[in-house]
């Protein structure tokens, strides 16, 4: 028989018409497309090329991709397709354990492929009538027969009584074949005596067929002789005349050997029908353990299924995410602290790289510049020059989370629609460094990767002058938090002091706007932010005629940041690693910049 024909035990003449191979769907065209496929809880959704083919989904990083293997598939036979509850363009396909998490481009695109993979699904025959007949029935007769021998085999092993009573089936048996021997010889003699007897009958017919024999009653051939007397011809054969047997009492002996078999047979029956009761009993009490495994493995199954995969998109940030406040807390607090270490790492080679970067001349920062958000920028460095040098101390509203040394870091609770907003204010003194220095490190793309820790990549959209550019930037992601991303308008500027006591001002604000060229995405929660970097350097004079040194200068910084992160994060998780993660960043930074320009000549 060949692999793509199959018979069933009926042996009618249709199924002897070849068949397709068990799985492949006959007549159904291939199907693909892309869809965005959850990957990790690193990398998210990612555009995959899916191809649906002979009742199986695979998928490859891209249709160009596609000669060179699949990256994985799954065969639909026993797939559950589940279209999401929420989102509308989402469909979860799950074999067992392992669970694909889809995304169509809108949810007709998804309709259209779940009647896809049901039509596969439906043509393959699995599960079918058809299917189940192809299959043959012999495999079902040799199972039920050798459960039925591995059966019986259990239950003469068990019971002692019932083996003592087998071998006496066994004594009985060898009884019973010497008796049939003996009975055969007794019948093979019979037989060879009455040849013997016809033979010297005919011969005497022959001789005299006048004077024949006469027979007795008693069985014995009488001959009529001349002289009018009758003589014994031959003898007729006796029960005990041949070999000594005693036919009767073998008769007798074979009679009570097949009673003894018949006893014994009785007594097994009853040990079996004994052993039955309390087997039966065993496979009752082993069905109702059977039963409620199965129970407990379908609730599971069914808990599985509703909660999905920690880690997978359910729990990750969103109106209907699965996972709790704490469990979200948790989980972002365990991935900054990975982040953290990886970061310790690497930090010590980031600050060896030696960087540079023409620093331009402080007039340069003077003006805004002439570019199509020149207002804007005057705007906002007018409203941080005004509000953001407050003092806070007189202003309830502002509270003190962070005191470390000369840092202090205040917050001022705001919600709008359920979205933290909090606005939040650090104070710094660093020694050693002046505020260009300060700005222009964090100004300058050049440097940023090496103290930025959150950023996964940044690229400058537009250069609107020599002190303004428009960058792009997407954030690490913290699981279950979503990716963010930023597009924001960064400009440098010097304020020069009304007062010549009074210290120049230097100052970087980055504030977000749109542009053609990076618009948002799925993948990434856009934020909106508004962030100051200002400046101000000390100068304390040296001894003598010394000339001034950085133990001569001081920078006093001021940051302010307003960030919308959109999104569905919980308040108290934002709130939490805001007190957390500012702190660390403006020491991180400061420490930068003084490692940077240690042993360099000053920059005012």
């Amino acid at each position: 028989m060949s692999d793509n024909q199959s018979w069933n035990s009926s042996g009618s003449e249709e199924d002897l018409e070849p068949r397709e191979e068990l799985g492949h769907p006959v007549g159904v065209a291939e199907f693909s497309g892309v869809l965005s496929k959850w990957t990790n809880y690193i990398h998210g959704w990612q555009d995959r090329w899916v191809v649906l083919k002979n009742n199986t989904l695979s998928y490859y990083k891209s249709q160009d991709e596609t000669e060179y293997g699949c990256r994985g598939s799954l065969c639909l036979s026993k797939a559950v397709i589940t279209p999401h509850e929420f989102d509308e363009c989402r469909l979860d396909i799950s074999v067992n354990d392992s669970v694909w998490y889809l995304r169509a481009q809108d949810p007709e695109h998804r309709h259209h492929w779940i009647d896809s993979i049901e039509l596969h699904r439906a043509d393959s025959g699995y599960g079918s009538e058809s299917s189940l007949r192809r299959h043959g029935s012999m495999l079902s007769l040799t199972s039920a027969t050798s459960g039925y021998s591995a059966t019986s085999t259990s239950s003469f092993k068990k019971g002692h009584s019932l083996r003592e009573k087998l071998a006496e089936m066994e004594t009985f048996r060898d009884i019973l074949c010497r008796q049939v021997d003996t009975l055969q010889r007794y019948f093979d003699a019979c037989a060879d005596g009455v040849s013997k007897d016809e033979l010297q009958r005919d011969k005497i017919v022959e001789d005299d067929e006048d004077d024949f024999p006469n027979t007795r009653t008693d069985g014995e051939f009488l001959h009529n002789n001349n002289n009018g007397s009758k003589e014994k011809l031959f003898q007729a054969l006796n029960p005990k005349g041949i070999n000594g047997i005693d036919f009767k009492g073998e008769a007798i002996t074979f009679k009570a050997t097949t009673a003894g078999i018949l006893a014994t047979l009785s007594h097994c029956i009853d040990l079996m029908v004994k052993s039955e009761d309390s087997w039966q009993k065993r496979m009752d009490k082993e069905m109702e353990k059977r039963r409620r495994i199965e129970e407990g493995y379908k609730s599971t199954l069914n808990d599985l299924k509703k909660k999905t995969h920690f880690g997978g998109p359910d729990y990750e940030e969103g109106p209907n995410s699965l996972i709790n406040e704490d469990e979200f807390f948790d989980a972002v607090e365990a991935a900054l602290d990975r982040q953290d270490k990886m970061e310790e790492q690497s930090q010590t080679e980031k600050t060896r790289i030696q960087r540079s970067s023409p620093v331009p001349p402080g007039d340069v920062y003077s003006s805004t510049g002439t570019h199509r958000f020149s207002n804007k920028v005057e705007d906002m460095v007018q409203s941080h020059m005004t509000y953001s040098l407050q003092d806070v101390g007189g202003d309830a509203n502002w509270q003190l989370v962070v005191e470390e040394g000369e840092m202090k870091v205040y917050r001022r609770e705001v919600e709008e629609n359920g979205i933290v907003l909090d606005p939040l204010k650090a104070t710094h003194s660093v020694k050693g460094v002046t505020g260009h220095e300060v700005c222009h490190y964090f100004w300058d793309t050049t440097y940023r990767n090496d103290w930025e820790t959150t950023i996964e990549n940044f690229n400058v959209v537009e250069t609107l002058s020599d002190n303004a550019v428009i960058i792009y930037q997407t954030h690490k992601r913290v699981w279950p938090a979503s990716q963010r991303d930023v597009l924001y308008l960064s400009a440098m500027r010097k304020i020069l002091a009304n007062n010549e006591n009074d210290p120049d001002t230097w100052l970087v604000c980055n504030f977000s706007v749109d542009h053609d060229d990076a618009q948002p995405t799925n993948r990434c929660v856009r934020a909106k932010i508004n962030i100051a970097m200002i400046c101000q350097t000390l100068v304390s004079p040296p001894e003598g005629d010394k000339e001034i040194s950085r133990d001569n200068i001081m920078c006093k910084i001021t940051y302010v940041a307003n960030v919308n992160p959109g999104g569905w994060a919980p308040a108290s998780v934002l709130r939490a690693v805001a007190k957390r993660e500012y702190p660390k960043f403006l020491k991180r930074f400061t420490s930068y910049v003084q490692e940077k320009t240690a042993g360099k000549p000053i920059l005012f």
